[in-house]
């Protein structure tokens, strides 16, 4: 059998859109692709590399010689050197599509500059952005560089996604409703979308649900249209897991998709390296939490965290509190300050006292580690998609408290079709979070179960032979080394 012999090393452009549940794959993909002897070059925000700066000190963005940080501008004024919270959601968006190409072309023609004048650096061979961050493909296409998509959400809110245009086409939106999840638009059947069955209007991306996320329905559903532009997509997900949903984007919108997930497993390929010690974390992690956890019992404690971007009213947060006290059961709460809209949240003084021999209360932590710890029994989230493919990798089953954008549609699965999840009303009540903690924790239902049914089924298709781990190698062959080999 022939042998390839690359005739120069692939120089990766690695650029995920501004926020931690979307720099977090993109940095894990970035190291597999790596481990595999590929330059890479990490493009953060100048934003964000300061706060990767400010949270794990000036090694974090130091790299390799053949790992390598850049930056670019997003836009927006630049924040207090000691701003600690997350940016604007829709004007970050606003403002990487309209600013971010011309910084982002400049710095491809600076890599390319350096490789023509420099052995040690290759020329940019590909581009690899996040699938909102739709400027990689242009840029790709006025340098002719070959171009790839990174969605780091699920495949079923891609498919979501970009049916908004057909959504408005049937004036389903824009609508004037203002309690949407009360009224009964909301349960307006979805069946004409190819992949997604027994859906409704509710389990939608959430943009479709106000006037007021006009800037996000428009946004959201062009970046995810022109995904379909680039030479291939990379999805974060393994083809059991959303199988329906898969076939349906090959077969009714774009066959050259490649299924790698869950990375985590995928990344635990990776020998030990260098780049182990490479964090793409951007707020300062406690590692005092997993210390506390090896006190607990085995699937005693209840872990709650609700990313890195959802907000909630103050009402909400004090009623989810008790709803958690009164369950009695330890948790450990990753609770971040910006997480009450408009305020600091402030937790009642009698919350804290009653709870504090039972539970640990802490602003950030390694989330992957922390589901792998044998103490954690559920895990109450947002359905963000890095945290549903990481309680996928660990076998913990979900409490699912959506908030915005795919978290509804990856709840509706979690719920209706993946088993592993339960859903906490929208209008939130302790003596229901009370219930639900204690029904997961301590009941009959067949949840637990299916978390590890699917644990069992993620670490086979990441393992060497599975459908993930082969996609991953497929990936590399087709799109990274195509047209840059001989075979003798």
């Amino acid at each position: 059998m022939g042998t390839v012999k690359v005739l120069k090393k692939p120089h990766i452009v690695c650029v995920p859109y501004p926020s931690q549940g979307h720099v977090t794959p993109m940095m894990q993909l970035a190291k597999l692709l790596h481990s595999n002897g590929l330059y890479i070059t990490f493009v953060n925000t100048e934003f964000n590399h300061r706060c990767l700066i400010r949270s794990r000190g000036p090694v974090s963005v130091k790299g390799l010689p053949d790992f390598r940080f850049e930056t670019i501008p997003d836009g927006l004024p630049v924040p207090p050197d000691d701003y600690d919270a997350t940016q604007d959601v829709p004007s970050l968006c606003d403002a990487t599509r309209k600013n971010c190409l011309a910084p982002f072309k400049e710095l491809i023609n600076k890599l390319n500059l350096l490789s023509h004048n420099s052995d040690d650096v290759p020329h940019v061979s590909c581009i690899i952005s996040d699938g909102v961050m739709s400027f990689g493909i242009k840029a790709g296409e006025e340098l002719n560089i070959p171009q790839v998509q990174f969605w780091t959400a699920s495949a079923c809110s891609f498919m979501g996604y970009l049916h908004f245009s057909e959504l408005r086409r049937r004036g389903l939106v824009p609508h004037q409703v203002e309690n949407f999840l009360c009224n009964d638009i909301s349960k307006t059947p979805i069946d004409w979308i190819p992949g997604m069955t027994n859906i409704q209007l509710k389990d939608m991306p959430t943009f479709i649900r106000t006037t007021n996320d006009e800037l996000m329905f428009d946004f959201m559903g062009s970046e995810a249209e022109n995904c379909l532009n680039s030479c291939a997509i990379i999805f974060n997900t393994f083809h059991e897991f959303e199988n329906e949903v898969l076939r349906a984007i090959v077969d009714h919108k774009f066959p050259n998709i490649y299924t790698i997930g869950p990375l985590p497993l995928l990344e635990k390929q990776i020998q030990e390296n260098e780049l182990n010690s490479v964090k793409s974390s951007l707020w300062k992690e406690d590692s005092n939490c997993l210390k506390w956890l090896d006190k607990r019992e085995a699937k005693s404690v209840v872990y709650v965290n609700y990313g890195s971007v959802a907000m909630m009213t103050d009402r909400d947060l004090k009623e989810f509190a008790w709803g958690l006290a009164n369950s009695r059961h330890p948790f450990l709460w990753i609770i971040r300050q910006d997480v009450v809209m408009g305020d600091s949240a402030i937790l009642p003084e009698e919350f804290v006292e009653e709870t504090k021999e039972r539970g640990l209360l802490t602003s950030w932590c390694e989330q992957n580690q922390v589901l792998a710890h044998p103490a954690v029994g559920v895990f109450i989230t947002h359905c963000g998609w890095n945290s549903m493919m990481e309680s996928v990798c660990h076998g913990v089953p979900v409490i699912c408290w959506p908030f915005f954008a795919d978290q509804q549609t990856n709840c509706r699965y979690a719920c209706e079709k993946w088993g592993n999840g339960m859903e906490v009303n929208h209008d939130v009540k302790r003596n229901e979070i009370e219930s639900l903690i204690q029904e997961m924790m301590e009941g009959e239902n067949g949840k637990k179960e299916k978390a590890l049914e699917w644990k069992k089924k993620a670490e086979a298709a990441t393992k060497i032979g599975g459908s993930s781990y082969n996609n991953f190698s497929r990936f590399i062959k087709e799109a990274i080394y195509c047209g840059d080999q001989v075979i003798d």
